[in-house]
């Protein structure tokens, strides 16, 4: 009998996109669509340094837009870098924001559009739906490919009394317009690539496997992967190469659309209280978290897991192919699959070369329980199980 869970009910979200080379330059021609005077502009050194964040304020520039610039941005945002990012937007008569960059500048701009519509503190609004008023227009210029947060419904922000990264989740914070040009991803260096790039791969896998997937996000989350495993490579080697670039954004992008619908797993739990508790970087987290977390979940979604290491492209046919496999030597082809990209990106660090010492862990384990993308993982992990897979990822 076929399988009816297809017609579970499930919503699905997304904002207006513009996908393709020359995007960026759409952003003036946007903002004036919403009829404001002053327009702040969120992003960060690095992004200023690239020369991105000014050619969007000359588009803003040319289409009529008064610009005011916002870059206290740091790599894992903090609660009080968007408090002071609102109190400009007030002081300044703002009516919109523009995110250039990558995850860090977009979920700052959320925070900042949060505060500015509801008022109160940024870390009033943790948890699902708590954004009652929605917020300002907001579009986002993606400067890396990876995050997904300029099509998503999440704002990560750093609690920094708690140390802990709290995840705000609301279809308030969707971006209005998305604007995505590969060019803006020339200027990232190999290791930023790889980072970003394996961040898109972990919300794919973690979307795909997660307990609040569909068809929908299931199109979406295997298409990253597959574009994942064929581009990131290239595109640290080829940095100009427009088609690999290209590809990593279309990866991050279907991630995006994926996990801002199905959420996420463990992996994203235990990174975030990585992120908070000893602010290291995201997308490495990840990296170095996704095979063991993938190891624990394999039994509780195997047929899952198994699309995903095709996707990865392990043959699933043939002498030595996945199919020929019990489900121990399956697990082991998926892990391997997913080690091969990570090497061949340069990532081979564990947690300890970050500075994660084995004293850590009870403490980070207690925080990614209570982390809310705990509820889509495949499985229910116990403290013992996370704490196991912290000290396996060391």
């Amino acid at each position: 009998m076929e399988n009816l869970d297809f017609l579970n009910l499930r919503k699905f979200a997304a904002p207006e996109f513009i996908f393709g080379l020359g995007a960026a330059d759409l952003a003036g021609q946007y903002a004036v669509n919403y009829e404001v005077d002053r327009v702040l502009v969120v992003t960060d050194p690095g992004v200023i340094t690239a020369g991105w964040a000014q050619s969007v304020m000359d588009s803003l520039a040319r289409a009529g837009a008064s610009v005011v610039l916002f870059s206290g941005v740091s790599e894992n945002p903090r609660d009080y870098e968007v408090m002071e990012g609102a109190a400009v937007y007030a002081a300044e008569g703002c009516g919109a924001i523009v995110a250039v960059g990558g995850g860090s500048p977009m979920d700052l701009a959320k925070g900042v559009g949060i505060v500015s519509a509801n008022g109160g503190h940024i870390l009033d609004y943790e948890g699902a739906d708590k954004v009652p008023i929605p917020c300002p227009p907001l579009i986002c210029l993606p400067t890396t490919a990876g995050t997904g947060a300029e099509v998503s419904q999440f704002a990560i922000i750093t609690d920094t009394a708690r140390r802990v990264k709290i995840a705000i989740v609301s279809k308030t914070t969707i971006p209005d317009v998305a604007l995505i040009d590969p060019k803006l991803t020339t200027t990232m260096d190999a290791k930023l690539t790889a980072h970003t790039g394996l961040d898109a791969l972990t919300h794919a896998v973690e979307a795909y496997v997660s307990n609040a997937s569909s068809p929908i996000t299931d199109m979406f989350a295997l298409s990253a992967v597959r574009r994942a495993g064929r581009h990131l490579a290239k595109a640290m080697a080829r940095p100009n190469d427009m088609i690999q670039r290209g590809g990593m954004c279309l990866a991050s992008l279907e991630a995006g659309l994926a996990f801002s619908n199905a959420i996420l797993g463990a992996v994203h739990a235990m990174a975030h209280s990585l992120g908070g508790y000893l602010d290291l970087p995201h997308g490495e987290c990840n990296a170095i978290l996704l095979p063991h977390v993938m190891a624990a979940n394999y039994d509780f979604a195997p047929e899952r897991f198994d699309a995903i290491a095709v996707a990865l492209g392990v043959r699933p046919d043939g002498p030595g192919g996945l199919n020929g496999l019990d489900a121990s030597g399956r697990k082991q082809a998926l892990v391997g699959a997913v080690n091969d990209l990570k090497h061949s990106a340069g990532v081979t660090r564990g947690l300890s070369d970050l500075g994660v010492s084995r004293a850590d862990i009870a403490n980070l384990a207690a925080k990614a329980v209570l982390d809310p993308c705990m509820l889509t993982n495949p499985t229910t992990l116990s403290l013992e199980e996370v704490e196991e897979i912290y000290a396996r990822a060391l």
